[in-house]
């Protein structure tokens, strides 16, 4: 009768478990480097939701003027309270699809016509695509009209996996430079406004533009990530550890 009996395993070799070793270690780094880069990124974020806010609780104060629009940029003036002078342009409009509350339509985007040269684009409100179809505008003011909203920038990547079709009219983001060329307008700002809403009025999307629609949300999920990360990077210590225990144990079972 032949009784057969395991051997224990044989320890890892010296070169195949400093590989491991380094190999653990190196994404240990990586993961632990991820998550701080998501803490900056949560501490950058909570500070931009805090001046984005205190932002738009602010009275309206002018907006850049034709010198000033080269400086111009979201850091340091997206969502700013602002107000302007001019003449709204019905005949150059753009309608940009949209979805809101309302349903779906478009934003009516209308050429603001300066009086010391320069376009601004007002974001006059969300339409439903009945409104397409009136002829008569007789509710739209005429001449020289003040804008008060909030100040947003250009948006030339086109909509979330659609691009824009200048060509055939077809536009999904309010990409202000294509819209001037294909209007044949001159120059225009680099931001525009979406027109804040009249208090107390009862708006149909049918009849006029809907204003004052403005979303303000920036997704903060930073602490999440970087816990993950640092989990994982937790875990990857841990399995250098029980490789290190592991090998122990072998090499003390082989004595």
């Amino acid at each position: 009768m032949t009784t057969s009996s395991s051997s224990p395993a044989r320890p890892h070799g010296a070169v195949r478990l400093i590989v491991l070793t380094l190999f653990m270690l190196m994404l240990f780094v990586g993961f632990y480097s991820l998550g701080m880069w998501q803490v900056h990124r949560r501490a950058w974020k909570l500070d931009l939701i805090a001046k984005v806010d205190q932002r738009v609780r602010q009275p309206a104060t002018n907006a850049p003027g034709l010198a000033q629009w080269p400086a111009v940029n979201a850091a340091n003036d997206e969502y700013r309270h602002v107000r302007i002078m001019g003449t709204l342009r019905y005949d150059k409009e753009t309608l940009v699809q949209a979805t809101t509350g309302y349903g779906s339509g478009y934003w009516v985007m209308t050429p603001l016509q300066l009086d010391g040269g320069g376009l601004v684009m007002v974001n006059r409100g969300f339409v439903l695509p009945e409104w397409r179809k009136r002829t008569d505008r007789g509710s739209e003011p005429a001449g020289e009209v003040t804008v008060a909203g909030l100040l947003r920038m250009d948006e030339p990547h086109g909509g979330f996996l659609r691009h824009n079709e200048p060509d055939t009219d077809l536009w999904y983001s309010r990409d202000l430079q294509a819209m001037a060329a294909k209007r044949g307008l001159g120059g225009v700002a680099p931001f525009f406004i979406d027109m804040e809403a009249v208090p107390g009025g009862k708006p149909d999307p049918n009849l006029a533009p809907v204003p004052g629609l403005t979303v303000i949300s920036f997704p903060n999920s930073h602490l999440t990530y970087a816990l993950t990360w640092f989990a994982l990077a937790a875990m990857s210590i841990g399995g250098a550890g029980l490789l290190w225990r592991e090998e122990r144990r072998r090499r003390t079972a082989g004595k």
